[in-house]
């Protein structure tokens, strides 16, 4: 009652993200062929990772981007603490000088 049923191998549809091995026109024939003669379908061949090649303009390139990077985000990061501490001066500021007033007043 409580066990799966799957469909027999043959009716299960194709994945959807399966990769599309093509091949050229003269090996259609021998692979028809082989696909022919074998009793299980060939796993479709996963695609290779291409390796990435940088050249020394390259390097001082991603080098100075992220120094750019740094820079930028150094100055906001110190420009946004100036303005809380300013910020903050201000308020002190005005705190004291509030309580001078009502001291005063009495």
């Amino acid at each position: 009652m409580f066990t799966p049923k799957y469909p027999a191998p043959d009716t299960a549809p194709a994945p959807l993200n399966a990769p599309v091995v093509r091949l050229v026109p003269e090996d259609e024939e021998r692979a028809s062929t082989a696909l022919a003669s074998s009793a299980q379908p060939q796993m479709p061949v996963p695609p290779t990772r291409r390796t990435v090649q940088l050249t020394p303009a390259g390097v001082v390139t991603i080098a100075a981007g992220g120094t750019a990077v740094v820079l930028v985000v150094g100055t906001v990061l110190v420009s946004m603490l100036l303005a809380v501490a300013i910020t903050a001066v201000s308020v002190a500021v005005c705190a004291v000088v509030l309580r001078s007033l009502l001291n005063n007043h009495r």
